[in-house]
């Protein structure tokens, strides 16, 4: 999508439903929203909208670190204690890798 031809009032109702989205745990939408929308937030000259949308990028960017955050928090924890939690490691593996009994 090309946010040049798209009006300034459209550009903020896109990147507010973007940040809103995230919350229906999908972060990969602030991921979008941070990336699409920086340079309108932050390197764009001023327009009425610039200050929401601005907003909008900078809680997209916390949320998508608390996400990473947790994600990678979990992935390690699990891939470290997967075979000392024995049935309940296999339990949330979705397949059960060969290894250690």
């Amino acid at each position: 999508m090309n946010l040049e031809r798209v009006s300034n009032e459209e550009k903020l109702n896109l990147c507010r439903k973007y940040y809103l989205g995230g919350f229906a745990l999908l972060p990969f939408l602030w991921l979008v929203n941070v990336l699409w929308f920086f340079r309108e937030a932050f390197l764009a000259p001023a327009y009425e909208e610039q200050g929401q949308i601005k907003g909008y990028v900078w809680r997209s960017a916390l949320g998508l670190v608390f996400w990473l955050v947790a994600l990678t928090s979990w992935i390690t924890i699990f891939q470290i204690n997967r075979a000392r939690w024995g049935a309940l490691g296999d339990y949330l593996s979705f397949t059960i890798p060969l290894g250690i009994p």
